[in-house]
């Protein structure tokens, strides 16, 4: 099969399509957020990734171009934080030259956002997203794990709208009694700002984040709660298979989102592959094992061999976890999952 070919009938067993390639570039993070990387686990002596083990920025721009010939139409940077990663605007140029690619996004803590803005924007970056649980400073530092104050995130953000990043979309992971209880300041805070804030039920990603569903506040709970101060209207979907639901302020103040993975699972319209900065291919946010592309890579493997793997993978590809989790009314099994920071959420 030419990669044409492959790209004219790759369909997993559900019939999705791959159309979205998300691509971890470290995994490390200057947060400790105890939904990703709480302190205890990853301390100071935690052994991460050596440089040999990450993908270099030729070999994640050589396997986003075999995506893209697969059929990826949007890929997006992600980590650990991403801005860790030296030289960050060079894979940025070199992804935003692939000709099939239509949308090149990036995934942020914002803390170092002010430094590199700019040079992300002239390298060809296409939009950001910003982690964001709150804009409380106390509250802000207890979810980050009392690694840094809201400043600089703030600071990052008008560095970035003055780059030329009109419409930042800022995601908040909402825990209910951590930060259910400031949700309006967040929307107040971003009203009339042309930025979209985004709510996130918070999810069983990986294995150590103590997750329960009685942590889990409803998307419909929130909406509730906004819709009470400040009314919304539903909106279209900007294309088939968006993850979020988006929801316009009737006075014109903008919209927000929804991201409803627990308790409205979005399954059967997931076109996403994601990267690990390791160079694992894994098919599935709450995947437990992925397959190693990097070996391939080092050991001369052409083009049209590795797009054979990938191929296969998604051929094979019948994940829907968020709906099974949905549908048991227990408690999800323990097994082993790839943690959050790992794939870049």
């Amino acid at each position: 099969m030419t990669l044409t070919e492959a790209q004219q009938t790759l369909r997993d067993t559900l019939r999705r399509p791959l159309r979205d390639l998300r691509i971890s570039v470290i995994d490390k993070c200057n947060f400790r957020c105890p939904y990703c990387m709480p302190e205890e686990r990853y301390h100071a002596n935690y052994q991460f990734l050596r440089n040999g083990e990450l993908l270099t920025f030729e070999e994640i721009g050589r396997l986003a171009r075999i995506f893209a010939a697969l059929g990826a139409r949007k890929l997006r940077i992600t980590g650990g934080e991403p801005l860790l990663r030296r030289g960050l605007p060079d894979l940025v140029r070199d992804l935003a030259a692939i000709g099939e690619v239509d949308d090149l996004a990036l995934t942020t803590n914002g803390v170092y956002l002010g430094g590199c803005a700019h040079a992300l924007r002239e390298a060809g970056l296409s939009r950001l997203t910003v982690s964001l649980d709150s804009v409380d400073d106390g509250l802000f530092r207890r979810m980050n794990g009392n690694k840094r104050g809201i400043a600089p995130v703030l600071e990052g953000v008008a560095a970035a709208r003055t780059a030329g990043f009109q419409e930042i979309k800022f995601n908040c992971v909402v825990q209910r009694g951590v930060n259910c209880h400031a949700l309006l300041e967040l929307v107040e805070h971003f009203r009339w700002t042309g930025h979209i804030l985004r709510f996130i039920e918070y999810m069983d990603v990986g294995t150590c984040n103590d997750w329960r569903r009685d942590h889990v506040v409803p998307s419909r709970e929130v909406l509730g709660r906004i819709h009470a101060r400040y009314p919304v209207t539903p909106l279209e979907e900007n294309y088939h298979g968006e993850v979020a639901a988006r929801y316009a302020f009737d006075d014109g103040a903008g919209e927000i989102g929804f991201i409803s993975s627990v308790t409205a699972p979005f399954c059967g319209a997931c076109t996403r592959a994601r990267l690990g900065a390791d160079g694992v291919l894994y098919t599935c946010l709450f995947a437990a094992r992925g397959t190693d592309l990097r070996t391939p890579l080092r050991q001369g493997a052409s083009d049209a061999d590795i797009a054979g793997v990938i191929a296969a993978v998604w051929e094979n590809r019948g994940d829907r976890y968020s709906e099974l989790r949905a549908r048991r009314p227990a408690e999800p099994a323990a097994r082993r999952r790839i943690e959050m920071y790992q794939i870049g959420g």
